[in-house]
């Protein structure tokens, strides 16, 4: 099967993807790329991906210009490589998987996958890329102990065994397991994907088997690299953007302009999409990213120091964003955030102590918490009634949504919930009226914090409030990131609160990982997720029958053949999810501010998040363009 086939070149003529029409390009040399490169139509893939700007409700643009935006850390410059979101496969605005970097995917069995890169198609140094450069990765990279001492990463094996690989002429490579390997594509077209390809006319310099020793010796001795394997992974930088002198397939390449506060990032001259007018994209010329103080963000957006921006923004700067609009000229638009739930409380279903392990794994005191929450009146004080109250689950956006699994006991009901803390013999109360657990102890819980969100610290407030009437203490307790995440893995975390599920716009077709303790990042069942992912030789083996039959089910739909078959797995994922509370979600579709300072094509309403997303990248910031007055 053939999953999308972009076209075929007869000359000019270009069959448009998606669209059953050719066009006849006249390609347009874009006016800033350097007049000593060669022409466009030898810089463009053959078969280059042609865009039709109108049949999207966008605009043809025009090229050139600097775009602004902010960045709270140097490190975020790496977001350029999110932002411009070129894939081998990558989704589309209806989240589709369809070629982009690559021409053609065939898929066969569910098992066999046939890649097929684009004829001519050039690095942004002019290189040819091509099926050299996939092999390069697997058989040089991923397969090299030195440089990949953990072995092939999970996406690449299918029932733990690595895929048969053939180059079968300078395009086109094949992955073939011995069983569907649905992992595989999706991983690909992730906000950070595992780029399974690499310049290898680049980095072979660097390579022990391709590079001359006395070259390698010396340029590992400029970076104080120990052998050649540490000097070929700093030079190894196709997402960090840390490297400027490493080639890129990506819309903007990184300069050695700037500085650790200031990035250039420059359009990729040999980039291969194209609109139907025959200009190459990306539209805008030049990228910079400067590293502001990320509480003082805000401030200077609504100063209009930034021509588009979301990172470190929230809802709460919604107010004085829309002040500056008048002054400043930039419009706010408010998108709909894709997490499952903009604030979810976790229990550890895996806590060290007996009496909480027993407390938290019974489904009556998940829903008794659950009911106990007046989720409208967060929503009001907090959201002013702009978000939806439910679960932690799918949002209405994804394929997969049923309205049951956001309500199902997620409804303020104080009185059923005090009703099953009787049920579970929590009947005794101390002076302050604080139910008394089974060892005598006041029931208290304490959720921790990363201490990163003012937000999430208010909604713990009000919820506090709610638990008194139901006769439970909750105690906040602001910390960090990493301490939170070390008091999960030695089991002191009894209860924390973050975002909710990150990908709420789930298709059939991406893997249901954050349902099932299938990671031991998550910290509502360390313990499980790492016994997965060290197969057995960590954490614990589940012994809770739901997270048993999620676990059986991930397993299926890492097996799975037909998309039938998937959806028919996601829900009953989700409905287990559901009717278990495993997390106690408050309010989803909570807007996510954008501001857009004399940037076109940019969507008023749209989807944000990070997968799948890509922030940006869903949308295509490729077919931005600045107005006139900001070129």
């Amino acid at each position: 099967m053939s999953i999308l086939k972009t076209g075929g070149l007869a000359g000019l003529a270009l069959a448009l993807a998606g669209i059953g029409s050719a066009w006849a390009l006249d390609l347009k040399e874009t006016p800033d790329v350097d007049p000593s490169l060669p022409p466009v139509a030898e810089r463009v893939p053959d078969e280059p991906l042609v865009v039709d700007m109108e049949g999207k409700g966008r605009t043809i643009g025009t090229p050139g210009g600097t775009l602004n935006t902010l960045i709270g850390r140097s490190k975020d410059v790496r977001l350029i490589n999110v932002w411009g979101y070129a894939r081998l496969v990558g989704y589309d605005s209806e989240l589709n998987l369809v070629p982009d970097i690559l021409e053609d995917v065939e898929v066969e069995e569910g098992r066999i996958f046939t890649l097929e890169t684009r004829e001519g198609h050039k690095w942004s140094d002019g290189h040819p890329f091509g099926a050299e450069d996939i092999r390069y990765w697997y058989e040089d990279i991923a397969l090299n102990e030195n440089l990949t001492p953990s072995g092939l990463p999970p996406f690449m094996l299918s029932d733990g065994k690595p895929p048969k690989f053939e180059v079968l002429d300078e395009t086109t490579v094949r992955f073939t397991w011995d069983t569907p390997n649905p992992l595989f594509l999706p991983e690909l077209a992730k906000s950070r994907p595992p780029f399974i390809y690499r310049p290898a006319h680049y980095l072979k310099q660097f390579h022990e088997k391709y590079g001359d020793p006395e070259t390698i010796k010396a340029e590992a001795a400029k970076v104080k690299a120990r052998s050649w394997a540490p000097l070929h992974n700093k030079k190894d930088d196709m997402y960090n953007a840390l490297n400027p002198d490493m080639p890129s397939l990506q819309p903007w390449i990184r300069t050695d302009n700037g500085s650790d506060l200031r990035f250039v990032l420059t359009r990729n001259p040999y980039y291969h999409r194209l609109d139907t007018a025959g200009q190459q994209l990306p539209y805008i010329s030049e990228v910079i990213m400067t590293v502001a103080d990320s509480k003082l963000i805000p401030a200077k957006a609504q100063a209009g120091e930034t021509d588009l921006q979301a990172r470190n923004l929230s809802f709460a700067d919604i107010t004085v964003l829309k002040q500056g609009e008048a002054q400043q000229g930039y419009t706010t638009a408010l998108w709909s955030n894709s997490k499952g739930a903009e604030i979810s409380i976790l229990p550890n279903l895996t806590v060290a102590d007996p009496d909480w392990r027993k407390l938290l794994r019974d489904k009556r005191f998940r829903h008794a918490l659950s009911y106990g929450i007046d989720r409208e009146m967060v929503n009001r004080v907090l959201f002013f009634g702009l978000g939806k109250t439910g679960n932690d689950t799918v949002l209405p956006a994804s394929p997969l949504f049923k309205p049951e699994y956001r309500t199902k006991h997620a409804v303020y009901d104080p009185e059923k919930a005090n009703d099953l803390l009787d049920q579970i013999g929590l009947t005794e109360r101390n002076n302050d009226g604080v139910r008394l657990m089974e060892n005598g102890k006041p029931l208290e819980i304490i959720i921790e914090t990363y201490g990163e969100s003012q937000t999430e610290a208010d909604a713990l407030e009000l919820v506090s409030e709610n638990w008194k009437d139901i006769g439970v203490k909750l105690y906040i307790k602001p910390s960090q990131r990493d301490i939170v995440r070390e008091r999960a893995i030695t089991g002191d975390l009894v209860m924390s609160v973050t975002p909710g599920l990150e990908n709420g716009i789930a298709t059939s077709e991406m893997p249901p990982t954050d349902l099932a303790p299938a990671r031991g990042d998550l910290l509502l069942w360390h313990d499980w997720g790492d016994y997965y992912e060290t197969k057995g030789e960590g954490g614990e083996k589940p012994d809770w029958a739901p997270a048993i039959r999620l676990m059986e089910l991930y397993a299926a739909w890492n097996s799975s053949a037909s998309p039938e078959e998937r959806t028919g797995i996601w829900h009953e994922m989700l409905e287990i999810n559901a009717e278990e509370t495993i997390r106690i979600g408050l309010v989803a579709e909570v807007p996510q501010p954008v501001l857009i300072n004399g940037v076109k094509n940019v969507p008023q309403t749209a989807i944000y998040g990070w997968d799948p997303g890509a922030h940006f990248g869903l949308h295509r910031m490729d077919e931005f363009y600045l107005s006139d007055t900001k070129r």
